[in-house]
């Protein structure tokens, strides 16, 4: 498997969406499913980490799959806006270097 760009990610799940009449869904409609997804997150890694196991008849799911489907909710979020991960990532990691500069401490290393 080779590596992909956000850019790419953004791309293929656009060529995805692209080939269906109904297009990407409204940003209301698109907010819930990414709110649907996170819920399902939250009980993979409470059934995972935390203390509720899961039900003996319930399906097989796991971490990576409920964040891959965060991802792709969150692709066809951005595609829908025209809104390019890659650039908001980087102003995003800009505030948190400048912003939180000094909120964290720094591990030690040597030079």
């Amino acid at each position: 498997m080779s590596d992909k760009s956000l850019s790419d990610i953004q791309r293929e799940v656009d060529d995805y969406i692209s080939q269906f009449k109904e297009g990407y869904f409204s940003p209301l409609a698109l907010m819930a499913r990414m709110s649907e997804e996170v819920g399902e997150l939250a009980r993979e890694v409470n059934h995972f980490y935390g203390e509720k196991p899961k039900k003996a008849d319930e399906a097989e799911n796991s971490v990576e799959m409920e964040l891959g489907d965060i991802l792709f909710i969150l692709s066809c979020f951005a595609n829908s806006l025209n809104i390019d991960l890659t650039e908001a990532h980087n102003k995003v990691m800009h505030k948190f270097a400048t912003r939180d500069a000094n909120r964290w401490t720094k591990k030690m290393t040597e030079l």
